[in-house]
């Protein structure tokens, strides 16, 4: 039951209601750690629950990254793949097998920031700062 106070707890610090169908596809997120695209989490859901449609995985997707619950990762493969981890953290991504992992690293980070805190970028205003690091997993 840990997994669903976690869930439920998330959806209500964004004051979203909490529907069986936004649960069930949090729960997936969860439960598939490797950056599931739409087709994997539409899978996991309607295993368990075959009622749900596509298309409410869709919106429900869509809320989520608009409400910040996920992040949105995009591929070369195409695949648009989702992320729950929201914290300050960049992607290792190998295009040759479309893997993606973590990368936590507060070094690079910090460095980041300094960097642009330095950069005058005329009429931009950077709100976040995330890497994509391309190369293969060995």
């Amino acid at each position: 039951m840990e997994i669903l106070q976690k869930i439920r707890a998330g959806l209500g610090t964004h004051g979203l209601k909490v529907t069986p169908q936004r649960i069930a596809v949090y729960k997936a997120l969860l439960e598939l750690s490797n950056h599931p695209d739409t087709d994997q989490i539409i899978a996991r859901v309607t295993k368990e629950h075959p009622t749900i449609s596509p298309g409410t995985i869709y919106k429900t997707l869509d809320l989520f990254v608009e409400y910040g619950i996920i992040i949105r990762i995009k591929t070369d493969s195409g695949r648009m793949r989702f992320d729950h981890r929201t914290n300050h953290h960049h992607h290792l991504y190998d295009k040759t097998t479309d893997r993606i992992e973590d990368f936590d690293d507060d070094e690079l980070n910090n460095l980041l920031t300094d960097y642009f805190s330095r950069k005058k970028l005329n009429g931009f205003e950077i709100e976040d700062v995330k890497l994509q690091i391309v190369g293969r997993f060995k």
